[in-house]
Parts: structure tokens; C-alpha cells; sequence
């Protein structure tokens, strides 16, 4: 059986979440989003959805205790059945060593890393039109002016990160979504 192990990394509105879902559908494999998965912890009133909801109202985000706990268990399961598409996880260096050393663990890291890449503006505008489109709560301009720096100070390291590891490669993702598809599949 093939074994693929994938993460999208990318700031707020590159299209972490619709490219997983393609990329599900066409390699045939479970696509998990952190950001889903606390979502559903929100909108199910859980504790752990209650503590999220105030990160994620604010445009923080959620300790990586939490978002661990609630992730890594779903990546560990795809992972002894094929493969996974996680997008959203991890966020900073830190979440990505004790992920690593989990994953090593079970034989379940990732084997390429997926960064999706695009100029602010672009994402700003993208993220004011999901939020007219959907009602999102989370996709302000404030917040997601915020996010947006979040990423940039705490996530962006990662990139190097996984490309010290030689597992990153870059994807522009200010494109249209079949051509972004297209070039993911083809870096893999």
C-alpha cells in the first residue's frame, strides 16, 4: 500500500483547507484541518471548544497543548492507514519538534512539507471575501490583519525549519486553485 504523508503550511487564506480537500479527494486520503477540528470543538460547546473559542475570537493562537492533543491522535490513526493531508498543524517550531518526536514515535511524520505562498495583500482580500460569503466571525480586517502578523512572527520559521530538514517545497498560491492543485501534485 502507498503511504503519504503530507502538510500544507501557508498564512491565513493561501488555501491550506480547499487545497487538502482536493488533494483528499484526488490521492484518496484523510484530510485533517486543526482548524476544523477546533471549530467542531467550538461549535459542540466542549471545554476544550470553550478555552479555543477565546484564542480563536481574538485571532490568537490556540496553545499548543491543545491543539496537540486534539490533532496528533486523528494524524496518528491516518497515518497507520495510509496517509494523511494535515493542513494548519503545526503551527510554530515548537509544535512541529514534539510532533516530530510523537510521529518518529509511530513511524507517521510527515514526508514533505507543502508551503503554499502568497503576497499579504492577496490574502487580506481573500480573507474579507470568505468572511461576506460564510459569516465567519474570525475574518475581520483587525483579526485578520493580526493573524496575518501572527503567522509571519511564529509560523513563518517553520518554513526553515522543514526546508532545513529538506522536506519543504514552495508552491505560489496566488493562482487559480486547479493551477495550485497542479503544482502540488506535480512537487510530489
Amino acid at each position: 500500500m502507498l503511504t503519504m504523508r503530507l502538510i500544507l503550511l501557508g498564512a491565513p487564506g493561501t488555501g491550506k483547507g480547499t487545497q487538502g480537500e482536493r488533494l483528499a479527494r484526488r490521492l484518496g486520503l484523510p484530510h485533517i484541518s486543526s482548524g476544523d477540528l477546533l471549530r467542531a470543538q467550538v461549535r459542540d460547546e466542549t471545554e476544550l471548544g470553550r478555552t479555543a473559542a477565546r484564542y480563536l475570537d481574538e485571532g490568537r493562537l490556540v496553545p499548543d497543548e491543545l491543539v496537540s492533543g486534539l490533532v496528533m491522535p486523528a494524524v496518528l490513526d491516518a497515518a497507520a492507514n495510509g496517509g494523511y493531508i494535515l493542513d494548519g498543524f503545526p503551527r510554530s517550531v515548537a509544535q512541529a519538534i514534539k510532533a516530530d518526536e510523537l510521529a518518529a514515535r509511530s513511524g507517521a511524520g510527515a514526508g514533505r512539507v507543502i508551503y503554499l505562498s502568497a503576497p499579504s495583500q492577496i490574502l487580506v482580500r481573500r480573507l474579507l471575501d470568505r468572511a461576506a460569503a460564510t459569516g465567519r466571525s474570525d475574518d475581520t480586517l483587525d483579526v485578520i490583519t493580526d493573524r496575518l502578523r501572527i503567522f509571519e512572527s511564529e509560523t513563518s520559521p517553520l518554513v526553515d525549519y522543514y526546508r532545513s530538514r529538506g522536506v519543504l517545497v514552495e508552491v505560489a498560491a496566488d493562482r487559480s486553485e486547479d493551477e495550485v492543485t497542479e503544482a502540488i501534485v506535480a512537487a510530489l
